[in-house]
């Protein structure tokens, strides 16, 4: 896969796991399991983007995670935003409506 396009991928990743933790701490399987409610069964995450995805966040440190028990009784890893994470996940949405309005605008006058 061309870079480019990697790193678009991986972005927009990104932006969604950030949006999500907007609303409170999550764990790996949640994040990956809203993606897919939300977007109507459009979006599949699997395991080996989400947590990756999650790992870059963490070095960089927009999420960090924390032990937990999760709904079911079992211990999970739980991902929260940082103060760090919050700015980036409104700066990254503001971009990205940014790009789609300018798709739109390209599509919609051809």
């Amino acid at each position: 896969m061309p870079r480019d396009k990697q790193d678009l991928l991986q972005g927009t990743l990104d932006l969604l796991i950030l949006r999500i933790l907007l609303s409170g701490p999550r764990h790996g399987y949640d994040i990956a399991k809203h993606i897919q409610l939300v977007s109507k069964e459009v979006i599949q995450v699997g395991q080996g983007s989400l947590y990756p995805s999650l790992h870059r966040l963490e070095q960089r440190g927009y999420i960090k995670a924390k032990w937990d028990t999760s709904e079911t009784g079992r211990r999970a890893k739980f991902y929260l935003l940082t103060a760090d994470g919050k700015r980036k996940a409104a700066e990254e949405e503001s971009r990205w409506k940014e790009f789609t309005g300018a798709v739109n605008l390209i599509l919609q006058k051809g």
